[in-house]
């Protein structure tokens, strides 16, 4: 950890050099950055589903060890080390984090449509949509990953946590369709 804070210090460093001398970057360099956010965002949601998977398998696994095992060896690491209260709170976080990765994704939708409308006076457009729908893919199919982890552990989050969760994925998914 160390040393990706004096890498990311060092090219903060270079990053406001090359400001200060040319007074602003390419558009492919903030294209490239937001590239990397978006995917840096989708890694850290693609973690947050297998941490609540391995939560889900772990409270299953400290059943069985416990019932049939007889010596326990079907428990696994992650059993007994989170509290119950853990996995209501890391959903809660995980879907934060979808609907921040939507946010990128429309705002993109938003800068895509006004580079289209400025085309019409002149202006340089790039109508390559694939990577628009690269990144729609990705976030639909962890949408459905997350959405599927909540619906398994539905019993876990009590009557009142559930009809929120769901609300707020079926907001994720109509705003993306709907843009």
């Amino acid at each position: 950890l160390r040393l990706v804070a004096v890498l990311k210090a060092i090219l903060e460093g270079e990053k406001a050099a090359v400001l200060k001398r040319d007074h602003h970057l390419p558009l492919s360099f903030h294209r490239r950055q937001e590239e990397l956010k978006f995917g840096l965002g989708l890694q850290r949601l693609q973690h947050r589903i297998r941490e609540i998977q391995a939560l889900r398998d772990g409270s299953a696994g400290e059943g069985l060890g416990q019932d049939g095992g007889g010596n326990g060896t079907m428990q696994s690491p992650m059993a007994g080390a989170a509290p119950p209260q853990e996995l209501p709170t890391l959903i809660l976080e995980a879907v934060k984090e979808l609907e921040l990765a939507k946010q990128q994704v429309l705002k993109r939708i938003q800068i895509w449509k006004r580079q289209q409308q400025l085309a019409g006076n002149g202006a340089l457009f790039e109508e390559n949509l694939a990577p628009l729908q690269k990144r729609c893919e990705s976030l639909v199919e962890v949408y459905f990953q997350l959405h599927q982890q909540v619906m398994a552990a539905s019993a876990e989050l009590g009557a009142e946590l559930l009809p929120r969760l769901l609300e707020r994925f079926n907001e994720v998914l109509s705003s993306l369709v709907k843009r």
